[in-house]
This record gives C-alpha cells, structure tokens and sequence, in this order.
C-alpha cells in the first residue's frame, strides 16, 4: 500500500524528478497533478496539506513518467494556452507558442478597415486563424491544413470557442482554393527548420510531427514556394506574413523584395529575434 502523501510533499518529490528534464519542473509538476485532481494550480496554495489518495498518486506518477520521457506538457494534457484562448492539442499538430502571438500581433497591426478576408496557411490546432478571429469579429478567416486531422481539431476548436467566422479546409497550401479567392491578409507559420539541425533531435519537438517542422533548401523551400504563389490570391494592397526561423529574417526579406513585394520590414519575438517579416502586394498581379 502506498503511503498516503501531502500534495506539497508530493509536488516537491515531482519536482525533483523533473528538473533535470524542464526548466520549469516545479510547473510541470503542478500542472499535471492539477490534471489528475480536476483543480487549478491556486489550489495547491490554499490546501497545500491535503493528502492524495492511491489512485490519485498513482495517476499522478503515470503523467509525470511520461513527462519524465520527454513528451510535451501540452500533448499530456491534450491543451494549449493561445492568445486568449484555451486550445486543444493533439500530437498531429505543432504546439502553439507565445512567438507565435507576435504574429497575431504584427496581423492586427495591417488590419486596420473592416470586413476583412484573411487566410492562414498550414492552420494546425486553428491557434492564428483563431486569435484573428476573436480579434476581427466582423473579418471572415479561412485555415487550411495539409494533414485532415488537424482541419479537424481546428473545427473543434472554432466550435469550443464558439467562433463562427473561421472555417477550416484540407489543402496543401493554395492546392485546393479557386483563383478566384482573394484575401486582404495571408499568415502563415510553415516549417522552417533545416533537416540538418540538430535542435530536432532535442526537447518538445522530437515528439511533433517532423512535416510540420521541416523544409528543404535550408528551411526555406515552403516560403519560397508560398512567397510564389501569394500574388494570385492577394488583394491589391494586401499583406503576406510569415513566422520563420531566428536566422532567417534577411533571406525571407530578399525573397519578398524580389518577388515585388514592398513596405517589407521584420518584427521582433519576445527574446528580441527578428522573427516575423511581411510585405505588401502594392500592385495586382499581372495574370
């Protein structure tokens, strides 16, 4: 029988069992048993002294084998914190994260005027199409995802969130949208890790799925291939804007400029990155 154990007694053994695994082990630790007791993490702090029943520590010892292999908090949890949003995850998708939310944030500051029509390409969980969404109320916004489970999720997530104007569609890219379709604004946060680099092999994103990390040419195939495409499906005066990697904000802003592209310039994330670059379509495409 195992002896009966104060939650503050058990977070702290959890804790130890973590640190060498996260930064932010004590964290994890309260994160996962608030999982198990159906609670938030203030709870602790109020009833520090309560004392866990067998089943509930062993359930707890399950989640934090897990985490102790690796796996992600948030795929554990099957839950992601986004923007204002409460997001489900699922290990067919990336995991959003804040860097992200300076994407969201550099996507407002173009969408001044109403009534916009916004795509997000390579959607995943919907997190981008979704903060737009919230943000954007009387904008109309479209995700597409390569991978139908993923479309999915996003559904679930508009659907949780009670968000009516964003839809979800399966599509590499553009591949199944009709020419015809123009928007104000085009995000997009697509793989831009090099195959070769050795961050791969560490952390959280051994467990995501590589199709969602990876591009060839350095990391950059599928922005070039997006940056290609853009034109026909923006509006005059549109904006297209990426997420990319830490290093490659001067390559993605050569490859705007010379796809004519204007008013092309980078954002910083949170660690002071250059992290997000943009450009205006200040002309119609030609075709």
């Amino acid at each position: 029988m195992i002896s009966p154990m104060r939650i503050d007694e058990s977070l702290q053994g959890a804790s130890e069992r973590l640190r060498f695994i996260s930064d932010t082990a004590l964290l994890d630790a309260q994160l996962l048993l608030a999982q198990v007791l159906k609670v938030t993490t203030s709870y602790f702090y109020s009833w520090p002294e309560k004392t866990l029943t067998d089943k509930e520590q062993f359930q707890f010892d399950v989640l934090l084998k897990r985490r102790e292999q690796g796996e992600p908090i948030a795929y554990i949890l099957g839950k992601q914190a986004f923007w204002t949003l409460d997001l489900e995850v699922s290990p067919c998708t990336l995991i959003p994260r804040a860097d992200t939310e300076c994407l969201v944030e550099a996507a407002l500051t173009v969408l001044q005027a109403k009534g916009k029509q916004i795509l997000d390409l390579g959607t995943g969980t919907g997190a981008i199409a979704l903060a737009l969404a919230t943000e954007c109320r009387d904008s109309e916004v479209l995700g597409v995802d390569l991978i139908a489970d993923a479309v999915s999720l996003a559904k679930r997530n508009a659907a949780s969130h009670q968000i009516s104007n964003a839809r979800f569609v399966q599509s590499r890219w553009f591949e199944q949208l009709a020419e015809s379709s123009k928007f104000d604004l085009i995000v997009s946060n697509p793989p831009y890790i090099d195959p070769e680099d050795h961050h791969l092999s560490e952390g959280d994103v051994r467990f995501e799925p590589k199709t969602a990390l990876v591009a060839e040419n350095h990391g950059l195939a599928d922005i070039e291939h997006i940056i290609e495409q853009a034109p026909t499906f923006l509006k005059a005066g549109g904006h297209l804007m990426f997420e990319h990697g830490y290093d490659q904000a001067r390559a993605v802003r050569g490859l705007l400029i010379d796809a004519g592209f204007s008013d092309v310039q980078s954002v910083q994330d949170f660690g002071g990155n250059d992290r997000v670059t943009m450009g205006c379509l200040s002309q119609l495409n030609p075709s």
